[in-house]
């Protein structure tokens, strides 16, 4: 089950705030003010997700560089050649730094920000908004994609750098900004995926509590506790509404069951869709006068390039329409290796070239990036999160059916260990059930895809021995063994309408 699944058993008693959208649809907002709602409630609500690890003082502009701001210079001081092509619709990059400069101690310490910066972009998201202003998509990068940065000089020391020389080398997207601030970093996403960057933003981590806070809290689901003692994440079992620094710490989870950056991008983007339902609901949209409040609050933690002013929000904002939860999608960029070791950089992400291009050809032309076949789960088969091969089975009982499956599950890649003879002929009445330790529970879900309808029970062990083994029982109801093929990356972050995120 999804950590994002509905479960009404394990719903919180605490309701949720007044003037809170219905999930599902999203309520239109009258037609006078859904159009000022639309672009404000998307951008500012993308950007404050952004925000949530990006350190710096809430609102800052920092210290110029030579005089100009390299932020307000973003996109403006970039040489129109060997830039991607114009394209339909617009492409705003949003960027969280890991930077803590500016924090003080008793801050740092309230939103459990006490590591070790390094003044790279922990979160990048690529937020394409239609010429028709009738759908936002958004694509994160994961921080540690493996690239090759656009054309640069370094300056002075740092991981990874090359000094006394324009340089091409490759490294983790993340630290492009280290190495040549927003604009290299603009240049670099650009590069990487042939989708011209129009906009630029970035964000801190007080700006986000704040901002979170003055939209009364952000809804998260989960049926199980979760706890991530790195974020400082402790959350019960149920239906939340969470405040500015618990949603922070709850975007900021690696810890957790998956584990790795690509569960934390589906978290943040979860969060960002409910952050864009609550500044289109009624409480906002159908109240001008606190929607510009709220959007005057959220711009204060947010620093953009000089080309992304009021007058282009405005110009945005009467174009467009109320946007439903169906209009709303969001990706992360395909990977096809987990743990690619990069000479200086060690262990990073490389990218599915064949689906990421498909991916990034539907933003540059303006399409949805769902429903592509090019970029979804094998015809034929359910996508799982573990390899079968890392899957231990034991079918057991006798008789021609468990024999059958056993001979099944393995053609399927899952290694079946000698079938165990209880003495018992045939099958269990019922369903087939499928008994392992929950120490294993992550890759429950992998044997269950291989056996739809099957029953899963997890039976605790006594001890500190856990037997990496799911033992799987036939029952009368017979459940033929489906294709199953090793896509973490569709199943973590696959692309996904608004409505379907939940």
């Amino acid at each position: 089950m999804s950590p994002f699944s509905r479960n009404p058993r394990s719903r919180s008693s605490r309701p949720a705030p007044a003037g809170r959208p219905s999930r599902g649809r999203l309520r239109r907002p009258p037609a006078g003010s859904r159009r000022v709602v639309a672009l404000t409630g998307v951008l500012c609500a993308a950007l404050t997700c952004g925000a949530a690890l990006a350190p710096g003082p809430a609102g800052g502009r920092g210290p110029a560089t030579e005089g100009k701001d390299p932020v307000r210079d973003a996109i403006s001081g970039l040489p129109e050649s060997g830039r991607p092509a114009d394209r339909p619709g617009t492409n705003i990059l949003l960027v969280g730094l890991d930077r803590r400069d500016g924090i003080d101690k008793a801050t740092r310490n309230r939103l459990h920000v006490n590591g070790q910066q390094c003044d790279c972009a922990d979160v990048m998201m690529l937020l394409h908004i239609s010429a028709d202003r009738d759908r936002v998509s958004v694509v994160s990068i994961p921080r540690d994609s493996y690239v090759r940065f656009a054309a640069h000089r370094d300056k002075g020391d740092g991981f990874g750098k090359i000094r006394g020389r324009t340089t091409r080398h490759a490294g983790k997207i993340n630290s492009a900004h280290a190495h040549g601030g927003p604009a290299l970093t603009v240049r670099t996403v650009e590069q990487a995926t042939g989708v011209r960057v129009d906009h630029y933003a970035e964000t801190d981590f007080v700006g986000f509590e704040k901002t979170v806070d003055r939209l009364k809290g952000a809804e998260v689901c989960t049926d199980k506790p979760l706890q991530d003692k790195n974020s400082g994440l402790k959350l019960a079992k149920g239906t939340h509404i969470l405040d500015g620094n618990r949603t922070l710490r709850y975007v900021r989870a690696r810890h957790l069951d998956p584990p790795g950056d690509l569960a934390r991008v589906r978290r943040q983007q979860h969060v960002l869709g409910e952050l864009m339902r609550t500044l289109a609901g009624d409480r906002f949209a159908g109240d001008p006068v606190e929607l510009i409040r709220a959007a005057n609050s959220l711009r204060q933690a947010v620093r953009t390039d000089s080309t992304l002013t009021v007058g282009r929000l405005a110009g945005f904002a009467r174009d467009m329409r109320g946007l439903d939860a169906e209009q709303t999608e969001f990706a992360t960029v395909p990977i096809g290796d987990f743990d690619h070791r990069a000479p200086v950089w060690g262990s990073s992400l490389r990218w599915d070239g064949p689906r990421a291009r498909a991916l990034f050809a539907d933003l540059r032309a303006d399409r949805p990036i769902t429903g592509n076949p090019a970029t979804g789960a094998k015809p034929g088969s359910t996508p799982v999160p573990y390899a079968p091969e890392t899957v231990k089975v034991r079918v057991e009982g006798s008789g021609e059916a468990a024999a059958r499956m056993a001979q099944d599950l393995r053609d399927n890649g899952f290694p079946v260990v000698e079938r165990k003879t209880d003495g018992k002929a045939g099958s269990r009445k019922g369903r087939t059930e499928i008994t392992y330790d929950p120490y294993w529970q992550r890759k429950a879900s992998t044997i269950a895809a291989a056996l739809p309808g099957a029953v899963l029970r997890p039976v605790p062990v006594r001890g500190d021995k856990h037997e990496e083994i799911f033992t799987v029982r036939v029952g009368t109801e017979e459940t033929a063994v489906a294709d199953v093929d090793f896509d973490r990356s569709v199943v973590e972050g696959g692309p996904l309408k608004g409505d379907a995120l939940d």
